[in-house]
This record gives structure tokens, sequence and C-alpha cells, in this order.
């Protein structure tokens, strides 16, 4: 039996059923379970003082690509739209092998937990030469977050009127081969589980109609949950409209690709139409605020959907369309552009940290997460309110309004990830060194 109590927090948000916060209190955790919370608790374990500590669950990130990592602020893409910056970025990507994937995958993972993130997606859509789903899979077990990978796909390319060049598409049978594959081999269905495995056809331009109503058969006859973009910007829409004469939510719909198995990345552009079509089917949503704001896309009607009830997660989306990996920033930006949108008081930095937490959690068909409750896993972010960043504030536990953007500490499944800022599971050195040299060949053979 292995136990850590965490002793003596200022504060807890929980974001169990009932939202409770927790003055004083401490949280016992055993064997990768909330045992307890409350006050006076013991353990003859190990003891982690949170005295000048916010406490709350670990963050949940629903939307990634991992491999980016390696291709931040690239000059061809910084200023331009989606389709332009994926032309500039594909011919970069394809000489990527499975090094660069699993070390932009270190990188990637551990600035999440840096930010408070226990729980992260990843959507993988391109294999260049001998690249594998579990690159990704072998460097979330070596840092030890919570992984939910999806095996991506692209199948259209250049030559049959698709963004991606030819040398990155995969043949149809060979992609939904490949996906029985990887989830026969890591998918875990059980509570608790470090890995599980989904679907996850890059777009509706980047795949056929074909692929993308087998796709869906085939996660649903496993039993595993269903991933693309959805939406993203007026370009997105004007396609759907061009090549299918109806608007995305639509499609996917034909499609099968709505259900609570079901999450899209972005829906920046969905009508109220598609928002009460996901709200019924309670499709989810991964909002990507920073790289909206960085592709231009525009702002998400997250207040509508939440009003609605369309289940909403957090996602930072690819290192090389935000830059950053900091998921509590993404909470605070998602704030910030409701706000902007919709009035000061649109949402609250208490609403915005629970779609962080348990909202993710749950469009990732993950209630066994993203909550402080007996029970669930333990998963805690430890925020230090004692420095320069929550200095006059009154209200310690409105983390996003004044507080770090890095955590103290982080617990995953009981173990701890992050120990006074620093990881403890990797030689981040060696890790950054490695990363640097690959990004600096990349460089020298364009």
């Amino acid at each position: 039996m292995t136990e850590v109590l965490i002793q003596g927090a200022d504060h807890i948000l929980t974001m169990d059923d009932d939202r409770r916060e927790l003055a004083g209190a401490d949280i016992l955790l055993r064997d990768g379970q909330i045992a307890a919370v409350g006050q006076g608790l013991t353990t003859t374990g190990e003891t982690v003082q949170a005295r000048g500590c916010v406490v709350t669950p670990g963050l949940v990130n629903t939307h990634h690509h991992l491999y980016q990592t390696l291709t931040r602020a690239v000059p061809g893409g910084q200023d331009a739209l989606l389709f332009g910056w994926l032309k500039t970025l594909y011919p970069i990507w394809a000489r990527f092998t499975p090094d660069y994937m699993f070390t932009s995958a270190q990188v990637g993972l551990a600035e999440l937990a840096l930010s408070g993130c226990t729980l992260s997606s990843d959507h993988l859509y391109l294999y260049p030469n001998g690249a594998r789903l579990e690159d990704t899979i072998h460097a979330a077990a070596e840092l030890g977050l919570r992984f939910h990978p999806t095996r991506g796909a692209m199948s259209i390319g250049e030559s049959k009127g698709g963004l991606p060049p030819d040398t990155l598409v995969e043949d149809e049978a060979a992609i939904l081969d490949d996906c029985i594959r990887v989830i026969d081999a890591f998918h875990d269905a059980a509570e608790g589980s470090m890995c599980r495995v989904g679907v996850a056809p890059c777009s509706p331009f980047s795949v056929s109609t074909e692929l993308m109503r087998d796709a869906a058969l085939l996660a649903r006859d496993k039993g595993v949950m269903m991933h693309t973009h959805l939406a993203e910007n007026e370009e997105d829409i004007a396609y759907s409209l061009a090549a299918y004469g109806k608007r995305p939510g639509a499609y996917a719909q034909d499609l099968g690709w709505v259900g609570p198995d079901v999450w899209h990345a972005h829906c920046v552009k969905l009508d109220a139409a598609e928002l009460d079509l996901f709200a019924r089917t309670r499709t989810g949503v991964a909002h990507c605020p920073c790289s909206n704001c960085r592709l231009g896309s525009g702002v998400a009607p997250v207040r509508a959907m939440r009003d609605a009830g369309v289940p909403v997660g957090l996602g930072v989306d690819g290192s090389a369309s935000n830059d950053a990996g900091n998921l509590v920033a993404e909470a605070r930006q998602a704030m910030l552009l409701q706000r902007v949108a919709n009035g000061a008081d649109a949402m609250s930095a208490r609403e915005a940290l629970e779609i962080a937490t348990r909202g993710g959690a749950d469009v990732l068909g993950r209630p066994d997460c993203g909550r402080i409750a007996v029970g669930k896993r333990a998963d805690l972010a430890i925020w230090d309110v004692s420095g320069i960043e929550s200095a006059g504030s009154w209200d310690p536990a409105a983390l996003l309004l004044a507080g770090p953007t890095a955590v103290r500490d982080l617990f995953v499944e009981g173990r701890q990830i992050v120990r006074d800022g620093q990881v403890t599971t990797l030689d981040m050195g060696a890790v950054i060194a490695r990363q640097t040299m690959l990004a600096r060949r990349l460089r020298d053979a364009l």
C-alpha cells in the first residue's frame, strides 16, 4: 500500500459534484486513488506540506499535436491562416522519423505537466519514415502522464485535391488496419487506465467520406472514442459547403460522428443548429483559444455551448499553431475571450478552471479524473500562491486572475511527477539537448 498525504492546503478547489471549496484541509492518496478529503488526516506514508498553496484537480488537455513541438515559430507560417500555415509546415514534418516523434512528445508532455496537466490527449495524423503511434505512447509512459493518444490519418493528397503532399498520406485500408493494431496493443478501458487509444481521421478535407464512415464503425466496434477537427474557420465552412453541400455539423451527423463517444477540435464556426445538435447528442468540443487567436480563426462560442449543454474541454493544440503548451494559461485565455465576446460577466475564473479540469475529463470519457473526491484518481496540481504572481490577491483560489502559471507539485495516479517546479521522472537537460539537436537538423535540411 502506497500513501501520500497532502496536508494543510490553504484552499482546495475540488470540482466535485457539489463544487466544494475547502480551507485548511488535507487529501490522502492511496494506491492511485483519492482515499480521503478533510481535516486532520494522517498517514504512515509520505507527507507533502501544502500551506500557502491552492490544490486543484490535475488539468486535462483535450487536443494536441505533440509532434509539432519541434516546429514552433517557423518563419514561413508565423503569419499565415490555417491552410497556408499547413502548406508551409507539411514539407518539414515529412522529414520526421520515430526519434523526432518521441522527443517532441517528451518535450510537449513535460511542458504540459509543468502547467498542471495530468491527462492529455494527442492527435497524431502523419507517420513519415516509419513513425508509429507508440512513439508518443512510450514518451508519455516514461514521463508518467496519463495519456489518450488518437490514431489520426490523412488519405487525400495534393494529387487528389487535398492539402497534404502525397508523401504524407496513407492507404485507407492500411490506416484502418493500423487503428486495430494500436487499439489491441495499447488501449486500456479500465477505470484508472493510464492509456486509452482513440480513432481520429485528421479532418474532412484530408480524408475521404468513406474513411470517416468506416473509422466511426471501427471505433464503435472496438469501444473507443473518436476525434477530428471540425468547423475551425471560414475556410473550413466554405470547403464543407463546396465539397459536400452541407455545413460541417450536418456532414458529421450523416457519417455517425456525433455522440458522447465523439469530440471535435475547435468548432469555432458552429451555428445555432449545430450547437443544438451537439447538445442533444452530447458531442464534445475541444476548445483551443490560443491557437484560434494565433491562426486568426475567431472566437469559439463557448458561452453558448456551455449554456446549451455541449460538453466542452480545453486544448492547447499543436505547438506550431500555439507556440506554447501551457494549459493553465490556455484556461485564462478561454476566460478572457468569452469576456471580450460577451461581457465581463460571461465567464468566471472558477468556471474556466472547471472547463480545464472536470470539463476536459468528461469530454474524454474519464469521469474518474478531473475532480477531487473519494474514489477518483489521485491526479492533483499544487499551486504555490505565496509568490509574486499572487501578491495582493484577495481570492487566491481565483488562480486564472492572479496566480502562478506553473505548478509547484504534480501528482499522477499518486506518483509525484513534478516536485518544487521540476520534472522528477526525466533528465530534462538531456531531453532539451536532444530536442535542440533535432530541431537544428530540421532547419539545416531546408
